[in-house]
């Protein structure tokens, strides 16, 4: 029996199709940049960096509390097909003000796709706020302080998305100070395109219980051994390492040696229209490239509900409906 699924590290306003995009912005009679999809009409990018304008060219086009709705529940719902039971989707404040929409119009739109999928198709789902690196300390803290002043049930998690280049972690200490202050729970990206010294600065300057990618702590035998020794997770997104350059195939992936060195290792898609993926396919290549059987990726999967920030109830009912829908 396939195993049922479960993911940690997804960008929401990247999990927006092309086609959806395209529907949001003549919704509202704008103008996409020309160069956004290639002839194929997929999302068109050659870099990391030119990734990140993309991905705000294309996250314009959602404006509204009613457009989060529609992102949120079209995800959750093609996640729900593929087997997922539960998703923390993170959402960035800083794009919504981009386009005007205020934080509670943003947690409002979210929430409501998140109620829509539930109903209908059973998926549980939670919400980690970001704030965006290279944006600086000081809109962090913004951020931080906006979330934690608003709290809100679904509203879990706190994080750092954005240029991992960009300053150091430490920087953004007194954001994550306000947001753990509040009762949330702590992620941040580290060790994707910076190496192992950007985890180290990571997990020894913010309050994280899991980290963003990680992968390349493997570069240093003694860090992974401190976060083995630390328990933190990490959300590991393979596909998306290797469409962004990271590494140089799927086979080179550090996942399976990351989980033979006693990591805590989730899969996840990250951004996946722009990567050609989905939680069904980071699961299948986990299987075909890292050596994992069902039995395996069902232990991912618990991996990732033991470390999901939600309450132990909602907790303990999604341990249970996976271990009652197997392997």
């Amino acid at each position: 029996m396939t195993p049922l699924k479960a993911e940690l590290h997804v960008h929401l306003e990247g999990t927006a199709t092309p086609d959806l995009v395209r529907r949001l912005a003549a919704r509202h009679a704008i103008a996409l940049p020309a160069d956004l999809f290639g002839g194929d009409g997929r999302f068109l990018w050659t870099d990391f960096l030119h990734f990140l304008r993309a991905y705000d060219a294309a996250a314009s086009a959602i404006r509204t509390a009613d457009d989060y709705r529609i992102v949120t529940a079209d995800y959750l719902a093609r996640c729900a097909a593929e087997g997922a039971v539960y998703v923390e989707v993170m959402a960035s404040p800083d794009h919504a003000a981009a386009v005007g929409l205020g934080y509670d119009g943003l947690v409002d739109g979210v929430a409501a796709g998140i109620a829509q999928a539930r109903a209908a198709t059973g998926i549980e789902a939670r919400i980690v706020m970001v704030c965006l690196r290279h944006l600086g300390p000081g809109p962090a803290v913004d951020v931080a302080r906006r979330v934690a002043a608003a709290p809100h049930p679904l509203v879990t998690g706190f994080g750092m998305a954005g240029d991992e280049a960009v300053g150091r972690a430490a920087d953004f200490a007194p954001a994550f100070a306000i947001a753990a202050g509040a009762g949330l729970a702590c992620t941040a990206h580290a060790g994707e395109v910076c190496g192992a010294e950007s985890v180290r600065d990571a997990i020894r300057s913010l309050p994280l219980a899991r980290i963003g990618h990680g992968v390349r702590a493997v570069e240093d035998p003694d860090l992974v051994r401190e976060i083995v020794d630390r328990g933190l997770v990490l959300e590991v997104c393979p596909v998306s390492n290797v469409a962004t350059g990271v590494y140089p195939s799927l086979a080179a992936h550090p996942f399976g040696r990351l989980r033979a060195a006693g990591v805590a290792v989730t899969l996840a898609s990250d951004d996946p229209p722009y990567f050609d993926t989905s939680i069904g396919r980071e699961y299948a290549e986990a299987a075909r490239h890292a050596g994992l059987d069902d039995r395996a990726l069902g232990a991912v999967t618990r991996t990732a509900l033991r470390a999901a920030f939600v309450d132990e109830d909602t907790r303990a009912a999604l341990l249970a409906r996976v271990d009652a829908g197997g392997p």
